[in-house]
């Protein structure tokens, strides 16, 4: 079965475009190209650019491009969307431009979320990256960009689309109390990979206005994610998330608030899957520790 195997791109309707090229430059690490139609192209490996932001209003996600391994993949993915009723657009020739692909199909997730895949990245292997800060650069690879974490509308829908149509595997659940509310509410939320990246996407009914949560960039040394956590600091960049290590993946990080609103998660050392062996599994909190947001106090000793 035709699958999806990597997070490729991120397309993001943003109201500053300047404010974010400073920031995806300065405290990311990003390299800024200007792109077609006045979009501001994100880099961060061999891909040509990873992320396409758009002047909007909306501060959110615009699309998600999720990459298949060539035409026939495609084909074939398109066809079981079809077939499960799901409306199929194919990409225009400028479409496929501004996001370096060479086709491209477009559809919604069942929370109406734009929804790409797409074969045949461009690849800029004469320009190797070079970040603008001295870090050690990007876990992606056949990995893809990293991870998003998405509002939905149903959990069983969304679980039903990415696992049973795009192809993707349970990574594990957490259900989690809300910090807010009566103490019997919880937040569930579902993991899920397409490679040995522990999650690409993770979903749930969060409540909240924007779809995107945030999207992670996963670094390669972990002297990045202090030196990033300390410049964020002293430029003034609200910290939503303090360091900690997370109870799935294991992954080492911080959160930090984008120009949009929606959170960055910055990280090193997440646990990868073989799904030959990996077992899929639940938790009850987030973090083993840290993670600590800017409205929590920190605790008194007992």
């Amino acid at each position: 079965m035709a699958s999806v195997t990597q997070l490729g791109y991120l397309g993001l309707s943003v109201a500053d475009l300047d404010a974010w090229r400073k920031f995806a430059a300065e405290v990311l690490g990003l390299e800024a190209i200007d792109g077609p139609g006045g979009a501001l192209l994100l880099r961060m490996d061999e891909y040509h650019h990873r992320f396409v932001l758009k002047a909007g209003s909306d501060d959110d996600v615009a699309f998600v491009g999720w990459e298949v391994a060539d035409q026939r993949a495609l084909g074939e993915l398109a066809a079981r969307l079809k077939g499960a009723g799901v409306e199929v657009v194919e990409g225009s020739a400028d479409e496929a431009r501004l996001r370096g692909v060479a086709e491209l199909i477009k559809f919604h997730d069942p929370s109406g979320v734009p929804t790409e895949a797409y074969y045949g990245p461009l690849m800029s292997f004469e320009r190797p990256f070079k970040s603008p800060r001295a870090i050690s650069g990007f876990e992606t690879g056949t990995m893809g960009l990293g991870h998003i974490v998405v509002r939905v509308d149903d959990a069983a829908k969304s679980l039903h689309f990415y696992r049973d149509l795009l192809g993707m595997r349970i990574s594990d659940f957490i259900e989690m109390r809300m910090r807010r509310g009566r103490p019997t509410d919880t937040l569930s939320l579902t993991f899920m990979h397409c490679n040995p990246r522990h999650h690409s996407i993770a979903f749930g009914a969060i409540p909240a206005q924007k779809r995107l949560m945030h999207f992670m960039l996963q670094v390669k040394s972990i002297d990045d994610v202090g030196s990033t956590y300390y410049l964020a600091q002293d430029l003034g960049i609200p910290i939503s998330g303090s360091l900690g290590r997370h109870t799935n993946d294991h992954m080492m990080s911080f959160y930090m608030r984008s120009p949009s609103g929606f959170e960055i998660e910055y990280g090193y050392g997440a646990r990868t899957v073989d799904d030959a062996t990996w077992k899929v599994q639940r938790h009850e909190a987030p973090s083993i520790w840290g993670h600590r947001g800017l409205a929590e106090p920190p605790k008194s000793p007992a």
